[in-house]
């Protein structure tokens, strides 16, 4: 990575060679776990049909999403509305967000914040998936197209927030008002985070 001792040589830096690409690739995928941040905690309904309801929630963090791409999403939010909005967040990926115990959906907007506190803001934003009963019913609430989170964690990387599970999102100055489907938003709770991922942006 010349006769018979020649060829063993050979054999043995061949064998070396072979083995780096596995061996990089290895610590590639051994550091992008280091870096990895997860946020775990209960995702608990405040009101309408999912009040009471309490289910695991799990937010993994690979990276937090730039000043430059928060400036693409305000942007396209600004000239295209909620479609250009979509269209801008598809092309995103900043970890994973779970509801419950499934594998969950791409988490495309992860904005860290720091707080006056010492602690952090986490904005999620997400592109949630339109299920087959509201495009056939032409439901209302395939217009809400995104899913919404707001953590706040302290410096020991515990906290809470709110959770909206469909969303409309509008531009206000530079700032993102967000209107839930109809519902009262779900409360995060007992929120633990693991692991670590850089500073805030």
């Amino acid at each position: 990575m010349r006769r018979r001792t020649v060829g063993l040589m050979l054999c043995v830096l061949c064998a070396v060679a072979a083995s780096a690409p596995a061996t990089q690739a290895k610590a590639a995928r051994a550091s992008r776990q280091a870096s990895r941040m997860y946020v775990q905690g209960q995702v608990v309904g405040i009101g309408g049909r999912r009040a009471g309801l309490n289910r695991p929630f799990t937010l993994l963090v690979n990276n937090y999403t730039s000043a430059d791409d928060v400036d693409r999403l305000n942007q396209g939010l600004r000239s295209g509305g909620q479609e250009e909005l979509l269209r801008v967040l598809s092309k995103l990926n900043a970890g994973r967000v779970s509801i419950g115990n499934n594998v969950g959906v791409r988490a495309n907007a992860v904005i860290s914040t720091p707080t006056a506190e010492g602690g952090t803001k986490l904005t999620v934003l997400y592109e949630r998936n339109v299920n087959i009963y509201e495009l056939r019913a032409g439901a209302r609430s395939q217009d809400y197209r995104f899913g919404y989170a707001e953590i706040f964690l302290d410096s020991r990387g515990r906290g809470e927030g709110t959770f909206i599970p469909a969303a409309k999102v509008k531009l206000e100055g530079n700032t993102w008002v967000v209107e839930d489907f109809g519902e009262f938003p779900a409360r995060l709770m007992g929120l633990r985070t693991s692991g670590r991922i850089g500073g805030a942006r």
